[in-house]
């Protein structure tokens, strides 16, 4: 696709307008998820969401849900928010001052039994945001709620998300060849599965943004859970995507290591040794699996961090500077 500064400087002239527009009754999206608990003064929200299936999402529940979001943090200077009950998902909009034309759709962690708002999503969507990326915080539905979409439920979603980014990139600035996925933990699985089975059809196409490739240009899944393996799978959410009992076939299915295609978009990988939730030799197979077929990867491996250290449990560590080696990286492949 072509991009050029021209379309860049519409795009952005048009942002005011548009913006008016979105938010109008007429074209009202979902908000983005709430909770009860005041929010710390002075730290920005997201107020535009795209909502991702205009007629709904393309699969039903065996039975209803509540949208519910639960604050964790007892600091009343710090949201630790994290909702489950997602029926009408959709992505937070964070925009730059002075977009530099790239992308960043963020899916967040939990363990697929819910989703991280804070600490995997709004916090790195601030610090790229800060640096000129237009990020989309992703907000996709939860395969353990009883969707009949079963275990390709966040895919779709996933999928859906990327094109509609694309779709609409004159909108927000960005080349719609610049769009990247960067996930945590379960939202690394996610990012993971979407840099292998961007292609797989998993929805039927509902408008002219499916038509649009689904293919991230690169992927950082970041302390991911990769492998079904129960040797070194996360056990939570490999029961919440697979259920208790999953035969060997859909535990490889489900396992980004073992159906990365060679085509598949440069990957960025960061985990920590000494993390005792997810084990690192997630990440260590599915840089082999992208070695073996000859996909970019650069993988660092920090012997301190933990499970979960994102922006703010990194602070202090050597593995804080993991986002500006992010940042350097996709310089190197085209995309910062």
């Amino acid at each position: 696709m072509d991009f050029d500064r021209r379309t860049l400087i519409a795009g952005s002239l048009a942002v005011a307008g548009l913006a008016g527009k979105a938010s109008s009754p007429a074209n009202a999206q979902t908000p983005p998820p709430t909770a009860s608990k005041a929010l710390p003064p002075g730290l920005p929200q997201p107020t535009e969401t795209i909502d991702l299936w205009p007629k709904g999402p393309p699969a039903h529940l065996k039975a209803p849900l509540t949208e519910t979001v639960d604050e964790r943090s007892t600091d009343a200077l710090v949201t630790d928010r994290a909702v489950y009950g997602v029926t009408r998902p959709r992505m937070a909009v964070f925009r730059p001052d002075r977009p530099n034309g790239a992308a960043v759709m963020i899916t967040p962690g939990g363990g697929y039994r819910w989703i991280v708002v804070d600490k995997e999503g709004y916090e790195i969507a601030r610090w790229l945001t800060a640096r000129g990326f237009t990020a989309f915080v992703l907000f996709y539905r939860l395969p353990g709620e009883g969707w009949s979409s079963g275990p390709d439920t966040p895919l779709a979603d996933a999928q859906r998300a990327m094109r509609l980014i694309r779709h609409r990139a004159k909108y927000f600035a960005i080349d719609p060849e610049r769009v990247a996925a960067m996930g945590f933990s379960a939202g690394g699985h996610l990012c993971a599965d979407l840099g292998a089975r961007f292609a797989a059809k998993v929805y039927e196409p509902v408008d002219a943004a499916d038509k649009l490739s689904a293919k991230p240009f690169c992927a950082a899944p970041i302390y991911p859970v990769v492998s079904m393996d129960p040797a070194i799978a996360h056990p939570g959410s490999r029961n919440l995507l697979l259920g208790p009992a999953p035969t060997p076939e859909l535990e490889a299915a489900h396992s980004p290591d073992r159906v990365v295609p060679a085509d598949a978009p440069p990957h960025f990988l960061v985990h920590a040794e000494d993390d005792d939730v997810v084990p690192a030799e997630n990440t260590v197979r599915l840089r082999a699996a992208l070695k073996d077929r000859k996909v970019p990867v650069e993988a660092h491996f920090f012997a301190n961090g933990g499970h979960g250290f994102g922006l703010r449990r990194a602070i202090g560590k050597p593995v804080e500077i993991w986002p500006e080696m992010w940042r350097a990286w996709a310089r190197t492949v085209g995309f910062g």
